[in-house]
């Protein structure tokens, strides 16, 4: 068993490492620099809006295992909220035309093959694309391996993987998106019914892991921002944060769970991406009192996703470098418009509302970008990596970011 493990970021991925190995018994102190966990999957009270919003949209999968285990461990696996079977609904905003991917209970697609569960006017061939991802060279593009005749690329591909790897489906990395598919929908419905937060990201994900942490007498402290690690030939020796300096015994551990820039500004050596991709939400009170939790995709507008709770809307544009760039006023005008025509509302005043830009939401996920994603092993001996911009086999989701965190947990010695 090791010493104390210093863990320096409370978003998910530090946490997901600090709930694994505090359940093993190994002490752990989580040094986050902000006031708040959670990083990008946080919730907080909105003054201008008078309720509680998401820093950002995430759609879950029932088929995100590590996502799952991490919920059970922390209490909170019944806060999230969905319908018993796997269905995408989507709607074309420019058109008025909806659909829906339904995929099969089973692992054999028997409805695509019979027609009856295709998108309107797409042929077979056009879902049998998705088969060549498994195939797909290291440098293959999302485009290169699913566009082509038929309108399955703009109805359902597309979205998907802009949703999934949060960059152009035309620079996107093919492989990337493959272990996505193979372990949601290549297993059948089962494992693709789509979930949402019931309350909010922190309430399901975030306060429930700090709260088990500190009840297994755990430390987890805010406003602790690291500025240095110094280093011996071998090992990390002291983490220098502003208020003081930790001397870290032989035995002592750190995981560390910061963004990719500030990973590399901090390790000598390291190698990480550093072409990133911002996301931009919307986020608008609804009138006419609309109750329970939803959600849409969206093609022919700016938004890609829509998701609704209550008497809140709020939509997605993933790989948003354009519309990231114009002010906040224009972007809420341009969301507000898909929504009045997802929601039928008509033409209403603009409700209050709030943009959220994350500029560096997640590393670009283009081929050239993989490459640059390192392991949770670093060349120094007691020091290991975690977040969604490390090698953990999927994209930067929500599932890929725990799964970090538990590869980092599980090499700790």
């Amino acid at each position: 068993m090791p010493g104390t493990v210093h863990i320096v970021g409370a978003g998910l991925a530090g946490l997901s490492a600090a709930v694994r190995l505090a359940d093993r018994g190994a002490p752990v102190t989580v040094y986050e620099a902000a006031g708040h966990g959670g990083g990008r999957c946080r919730s907080y009270y909105d003054d201008k809006m008078n309720c509680r919003i998401d820093n950002g949209n995430h759609l879950l999968l029932s088929g995100n295992h590590a996502t799952f285990d991490y919920l059970k461990q922390i209490g909170s696996e019944r806060s999230l909220v969905g319908a018993t079977h796997a269905e995408f609904p989507f709607l074309d905003v420019r058109t008025g035309e909806s659909w829906s991917v339904k995929p099969d209970p089973g692992v054999i697609p028997w409805s695509l093959f019979s027609g009856s569960g295709r998108v309107p006017r797409t042929r077979l061939r056009e879902y049998l694309r998705g088969l060549s991802l498994a195939f797909a060279r290291p440098a293959a593009t999302v485009s290169q391996c699913l566009a082509g005749p038929g309108e399955l690329f703009e109805k359902f591909w597309e979205p998907l993987s802009v949703s999934v790897l949060n960059t152009e489906a035309d620079q996107a990395s093919a492989r990337l998106l493959w272990p996505v598919l193979r372990e949601t929908f290549g297993r059948g419905g089962g494992a693709c019914i789509p979930l949402l937060v019931r309350d909010g990201l922190s309430e399901s994900f975030v306060d429930p892991a700090i709260a088990r942490l500190r009840q297994s007498n755990n430390s987890v402290l805010f406003n602790h921002r690291l500025r240095k690690i110094n280093f011996s030939a071998t090992d990390c020796v002291a983490l220098d944060f502003a208020e003081r300096t930790i001397d870290l015994p032989k035995d002592d551990r750190v995981i560390l769970a910061v963004p990719a820039n500030i990973a590399g500004s901090l390790v000598p050596g390291l190698t990480v991406p550093d072409e990133f991709r911002p996301i931009v939400n919307g986020h608008f009170r609804i009138p006419g009192g609309q109750t329970g939790v939803r959600f849409m995709g969206l093609v022919g507008g700016d938004a890609h996703w829509l998701f609704i709770r209550n008497d809140v809307a709020s939509i997605t544009v993933s790989a948003a470098t354009q519309l990231a760039n114009r002010s906040n006023e224009a972007i809420a005008a341009r969301l507000w418009a898909d929504i009045c025509v997802a929601l039928n509302l008509g033409e209403p005043a603009m409700a209050e509302h709030r943009i959220v830009k994350e500029k560096r939401a997640t590393f670009a996920q283009t081929p050239a970008q993989v490459l640059k994603r390192p392991g949770p092993q670093t060349t120094f001996k007691n020091l290991y990596l975690a977040g969604d911009w490390t090698q953990n086999g999927l994209p930067a989701t929500i599932e890929g970011t725990i799964r970090s965190g538990r590869l980092a947990a599980d090499m700790v010695k």
